[in-house]
């Protein structure tokens, strides 16, 4: 289940970089990186993914212009 599942999201993940590329963010693209939203917090990576983003956004906070 898990190959299937790492499967399926790099198959998103490489459809959404190709949708983003092209220019244009229609519904069905949109579906497709939601879609692969709700397979990445599912995955063994959501907490790296996370950690990352908190991390970045702290990064962030703490720039003054």
């Amino acid at each position: 289940m898990m190959a299937i599942s790492i499967s399926v999201v790099l198959l998103l993940l490489i459809l959404a970089l190709v949708f983003m590329r092209s220019g244009g963010l229609k519904f069905p693209h949109a579906l497709v990186c939601v879609l692969l939203g709700f397979l990445l917090a599912s995955s063994s990576v959501a907490p790296t993914i996370h950690n990352g983003l908190v991390g970045t956004a702290e990064i962030v906070s703490g720039l003054r212009p």
